[in-house]
């Protein structure tokens, strides 16, 4: 065991920054890969909007079933052994679902290969908190958090282009194909673990992490917060591209496929909300971040191309400075271990990109843009009611 981990400018401490920044690559890459893609597949399937976003949603919902049971394998077996598997069985996966004679097939192997992209989320931080210094362990984890962003947008403005050209599933393939590199990095610089040791949880162990911090109101709430942002922020990429499509806009998919650069405004959002939270606290933050999502939400109503542009970068900015302070306060406030309450929080993440990434096509058929929007602004609203009535002021949690 080592008692100061790894050190700044070591060669295992860079090859571990670089390990983390690739398998963030290839697990995002791969999870929003058919995002771009959506109104090809509605007519390759000759299914609706709201079945074809289901390519996400399923996915997604395997990542939220799959981060608890993947936390424990790490815990058992190793995190690196455990992310390697994961990351390998998720682009078998995702070549399978291309394959796949039927849609229904298809949507089954995207949510196998969401389980198995759960190992990535639910050990990835832990593994790199075991092996750095503490006194660096922050700029590790947002090493990996640019991996996580560069590879979703990396996989949307991919697949979308490629897939504009030759169909979806070629498009999707070469995702997967980046995501293959990506994994072989991973293994090939990921230094060996020295401070792991194993330790197995029974069933009744588990079972009391998770239940124990259920129980905390705050909580509760921090969960809701991720559930109901994340649903809302997915359904407006996942629809958007279909609106872009219509009149009084006729885009084509490759340049829709750009409206996903607003992404970028995340990477610059999401480190200066937590620093800004660790000057005046979580709880105002938090609250600010909604606020800024939901004014760019309510932006992308006005029918011209690059005010709607403008509201998804603001949009984009406010959800992400909101995730930074919340999945951060998911582990200050827990009360019965904070890996569990971080799993928790990314099964009420994920959870709410798979249902609403989904619902939000049911009130685009009904209501039109104007339906989804109205739908992410009743979430947007309810999770920021939520925070300020239950979350505690103190900032730190």
């Amino acid at each position: 065991m080592s008692s100061e981990g790894l050190q700044p400018g070591s060669p295992p401490y860079r090859r571990l920054l670089v390990a983390l920044f690739f398998v963030g690559v290839a697990t995002f890459a791969q999870l929003y890969s058919p995002q771009g893609l959506l109104p090809l597949i509605a007519e390759d399937q000759e299914v609706s909007a709201d079945q074809a976003a289901l390519m996400v949603s399923m996915a997604t919902l395997g990542l939220a079933l799959g981060v608890i049971p993947w936390s424990y394998i790490g815990d058992a077996y190793g995190r690196k052994k455990a992310m390697v598997w994961a990351v390998t069985l998720a682009c078998v996966f995702s070549v399978l679902t291309v394959i796949m004679p039927t849609f229904a097939l298809a949507l089954t192997m995207r949510f196998v290969e969401g389980v198995m992209l759960g190992g990535v989320p639910a050990l990835a931080v832990a593994y790199l908190s075991e092996e750095v210094s503490p006194r660096v362990a922050a700029v590790a984890a947002g090493t990996y958090i640019s991996g996580t962003t560069a590879g979703g947008l990396s996989g949307r403005l991919l697949a979308a282009p490629v897939g504009e050209q030759l169909g979806w599933k070629p498009g999707m393939l070469t995702v997967t194909g980046l995501a293959v590199a990506c994994v072989a990095v991973f293994v090939l610089t990921a230094p060996r673990a020295r401070n792991f040791t194993p330790r197995r949880s029974n069933p009744r162990q588990a079972a009391g992490q998770l239940v124990g911090n259920m129980r905390s109101p705050g909580l509760r709430v921090i969960y809701l917060q991720g559930f109901l942002t994340m649903g809302g922020f997915v359904a407006m990429y996942n629809f958007m591209a279909f609106h872009l499509a219509e009149p009084p806009f006729g885009l084509p998919v490759g340049v829709i496929s750009l409206i996903f650069l607003a992404y970028v405004a995340g990477t610059f959002s999401s480190p200066r909300a937590g620093a800004l939270a660790a000057r005046v606290g979580r709880k105002p933050v938090l609250i600010g971040g909604n606020v800024l999502m939901l004014s760019g939400v309510v932006l992308t109503l006005v029918p011209n191309v690059w005010v709607l542009i403008v509201g998804m970068v603001v949009m984009t900015s406010g959800f992400f400075a909101s995730h930074a302070v919340a999945s951060g306060w998911s582990g200050a406030l827990a009360v019965a271990g904070r890996s569990q309450s971080a799993s928790l929080y990314n099964v009420g993440y994920y959870g709410g990109s798979s249902l609403f990434g989904y619902v939000g096509g049911i009130f685009l058929a009904a209501a039109g843009w104007a339906g989804t929007v109205g739908m992410v602004i009743a979430l947007t609203v309810l999770a920021t009611v939520l925070v300020t009535a239950v979350l505690p002021r103190d900032s730190s949690g």
